[in-house]
């Protein structure tokens, strides 16, 4: 079973989230959120879509655009390949690490889709 942990900003005003799987690795990191209640929020909206998202590819030439929730894959500057998943309001709620293989950024959406779902909340000290 995974974890969420949230933590505040350096500067003590906001707050992020880490999906961990359960060997404790980061599968997934927030956007930066101003309260505690929209953190958990983000929280929710993650558990929610990840499991029902498709799948959009947009590392290839003319990739069919699909419907939100969707996980999008793509390759960053440099180089990397990356997800991130958007919900159905289009709302980017989760972004990947950077993966050097397409299979390692495949296994990471596959273990948020599992690890999503009712996950213990922890804060971080």
């Amino acid at each position: 079973m995974g974890k969420y942990q949230v933590k505040t900003t350096k500067d003590g005003s906001s707050f992020v989230f880490n999906l961990k799987a359960t060997n404790g690795q980061v599968i997934a990191t927030s956007e930066v959120y101003n309260t505690l209640e929209s953190c958990k929020n983000g929280i929710n909206s993650v558990s929610v879509n990840a499991p029902v998202a498709n799948l959009e590819d947009q590392t290839v030439p003319g990739f069919k655009v699909e419907a939100n929730p969707k996980f999008e894959i793509y390759t960053d500057k440099g180089g990397e390949f990356r997800f991130r998943l958007k919900a159905k309001n289009g709302q980017i709620v989760a972004v990947s690490e950077g993966y050097s293989a397409m299979a390692g950024c495949l296994n990471g959406i596959e273990s948020v889709r599992k690890n999503a779902v009712d996950p213990e909340i922890e804060m971080e000290e």
